[in-house]
């Protein structure tokens, strides 16, 4: 693995492997000193073209904590506001010894062509692009939902020590995702990752809100929620993202809340084991209820702790590598 551009890149074997490695990884945060020596030396730039407060921070906190030197790019403030292109920026980072570039663009393809054009000699990590993918999203929804959900759950691995089961996929899971799936990449790259872990992945939202080539992807749709708690294993809410809007999707935003919007009396419809996740940031009153949003299935906080474990564990398998005989040991 080279590079981390779409999550349908994946294969199985290569998704699990980044989910037992961040399993691994996710006990330095429990450590008196949050710090591994693996990437002493190299240096992973943050170049996001796009605001961004989680993935940003997360990313930047997964390098240091495996010692990469870290260079934050914004493009508001920089030479990309006065007109610079990607090329020319990228070309800038290469000259200053990149050997990882974590790039979010609000152009759809734009990590794909930095790493193809050779533009940049490093990894690339997609971070988000336009309304196409956010790979790593998607792994930490998978690793989050892999905890739950399998081998007894994540307090179950805890008190005996074992961790997540080696090669433990989400075969057979149901998840449902929910909401504004015509601008969201990271439903995307969910339904590809989940359906390559062995999941079941239904869509739900409006007409509208469906992408045009969905009956191409590996999932099935509805447009009914209601039809869909009793049979959810994880249930993921989107944010409506009105910022990608020009025209109105929906009739009003009261009107989609009783529709698509989770609140109390649907989330008590889930099955017992059942959790609820939100990509963030989220839209409290809109398509998820603020109580829900706190309640003890909402697992929302956790996936951001998961975040970080995950992205250790990508920058560690693209840069540091695992020892010769594929076991990790010495990496946490």
């Amino acid at each position: 693995m080279k590079h981390l551009l779409s999550a349908g890149d994946l294969s199985r074997d290569e998704a699990v492997r980044i989910l037992d490695t961040a399993e691994e990884l996710l006990g330095v945060a429990q450590r008196p000193i949050k710090k591994l020596p693996t990437l002493r030396g190299r240096t992973v730039v943050n170049l996001f073209f796009e605001d961004s407060t989680r993935t940003r921070i997360s990313f930047e906190a997964a390098a240091k904590r495996l010692s990469a030197d870290v260079i934050n790019f914004s493009a508001k403030g920089s030479s990309a506001s006065k007109g610079e292109g990607l090329k020319d920026t990228a070309l800038t980072l290469q000259a200053m010894g990149a050997d990882a570039v974590v790039v979010r663009h609000g152009a759809s393809g734009a990590p794909h062509r930095l790493a193809h054009e050779a533009w940049t000699k490093g990894a690339v990590v997609n971070a988000g692009d336009g309304t196409h993918e956010h790979p790593t999203q998607a792994l930490l929804d998978a690793f989050t939902m892999r905890r739950h959900l399998v081998g007894g759950g994540a307090g179950a691995r805890a008190a005996d020590g074992a961790g997540a089961d080696t090669g433990a996929d989400l075969a057979g899971k149901r998840i449902t995702i929910v909401g504004d799936v015509l601008h969201s990449r990271v439903a995307r790259s969910n339904a590809l990752l989940l359906h390559t872990l062995g999941a079941h992945v239904t869509l739900v939202a409006p007409p509208t809100l469906l992408p045009v080539g969905v009956h191409t992807w590996p999932v099935s749709t509805s447009y009914d929620l209601d039809a869909t708690l009793e049979g959810t294993d994880a249930l993921m809410m989107l944010r409506v993202q009105g910022e990608r809007m020009n025209a109105a999707y929906f009739p009003s935003a009261r009107e989609y809340s009783r529709r698509y919007g989770l609140d109390r009396a649907r989330m008590n419809r889930l099955p017992d084991h059942a959790v609820v996740m939100h990509p963030g940031p989220m839209n409290r009153g809109m398509e998820i209820s603020a109580d829900v949003a706190d309640s003890d299935r909402s697992v929302i906080v956790e996936q951001v702790t998961n975040g970080v474990a995950v992205r250790m564990a990508v920058l560690y398998l693209l840069l540091g590598g695992a020892p010769a005989d594929g076991s990790n040991e010495g990496t946490a």
